[in-house]
């Protein structure tokens, strides 16, 4: 097994191929976020979240800037049209680049009042968007512009871009942050990342029952990550959780035993599943981009 890997649990094994080597693709951000892979070219899009600029790297092409200033992206999808969805923190909005290039504000408000800074989303099978939505744009000087905070609490949204709908589905987490269905999508895990900032804050992903396609209940704690955070975290086909930490990818089953560790050299932030096959996990870390193959894939889009 590579030096990479530590298994805590033998069902790692099923899930890391022995020869698994993390390989860097990329560096040069200051802060690497939101990785989003495009089957089209083989290629990952990702946020430099503080140096405010969208990146793209592809095998053939290495690293280019794609957008900048990109307004602070963080968390991106693909919606069931291909289209790069977006969390951007500094105009605290949902965006979404069209099929002629141009970017468009999806939602920036609910209830007449400016959203926190949208920071991590995905796209449902029914191509609803939900999102969480902490203040780091409006408190840390390098997530985003300021301002004032308008909404009462961080909550996680659903928002059906074809209706216009918002409303809040997950109200009782301090900084929710990374999100991800289950297969399923029977369930929906959230983690909180209020330990970056509010000393004793929780640092876990809770996972909630999905009720009716458009709602959740009975939250619970899931697991607690440390060290550091659970910032984005991705999910396999088998339902096991892949998720950011400080020293690693800690990957955790359904039951919530914690399986091993991928070990990142740098904090890792967010990742996501690509490659033709799906067995391929994209990461980034710190200023960098990395990858490493396995023997599971996950069910993004």
């Amino acid at each position: 097994m590579a030096e990479a890997i530590e298994i805590y649990d033998d069902r790692l094994r099923a899930i890391v191929r022995p020869d698994a080597s993390l390989q860097e693709l990329a560096n040069g951000a200051v802060h690497s976020e939101g990785p989003v892979y495009f089957h089209e070219d083989d290629s990952v899009v990702w946020s430099d979240a503080h140096g405010n600029r969208l990146l793209h790297w592809s095998p053939t092409d290495g690293v280019n800037v794609l957008r900048s200033p990109s307004d602070y992206q963080s968390g991106n999808y693909r919606d069931l049209e291909g289209r790069l969805v977006a969390c951007s923190s500094g105009l605290r909005a949902i965006i979404r680049r069209e099929h002629d290039g141009e970017w468009k504000i999806l939602v920036d408000r609910y209830q007449g009042k400016r959203l926190n800074s949208p920071n991590d989303l995905v796209v449902k099978s029914d191509n609803t968007i939900w999102f969480t939505d902490p203040p780091y744009g409006i408190t840390e000087p390098n997530q985003g512009y300021g301002g004032e905070q308008e909404q009462p609490g961080s909550y996680v949204y659903r928002f059906d871009p074809a209706t216009g709908e918002i409303y809040p589905v997950v109200t009782d987490m301090v900084r929710p942050n990374g999100l991800a269905f289950s297969p399923d999508e029977s369930l929906l895990y959230v983690s909180d990342t209020a330990a970056f900032n509010i000393p004793g804050g929780p640092h876990h992903i809770r996972v909630y029952e999905v009720v009716g396609d458009s709602h959740v209940q009975n939250g619970r704690v899931f697991c607690v990550i440390d060290p550091g955070q659970p910032d984005g975290f991705r999910v396999d086909e088998h339902g096991n959780i892949f998720t950011s930490s400080e020293d690693s990818v800690q990957v955790y089953a359904p039951d919530g035993t914690q399986l091993g560790k991928i070990l990142i050299p740098e904090t890792s932030a967010n990742l996501t599943f690509g490659g033709k096959e799906r067995d391929r996990l994209f990461i980034t870390a710190g200023h960098s981009l990395y990858a490493i193959d396995l023997n599971t894939r996950g069910v993004q889009l």
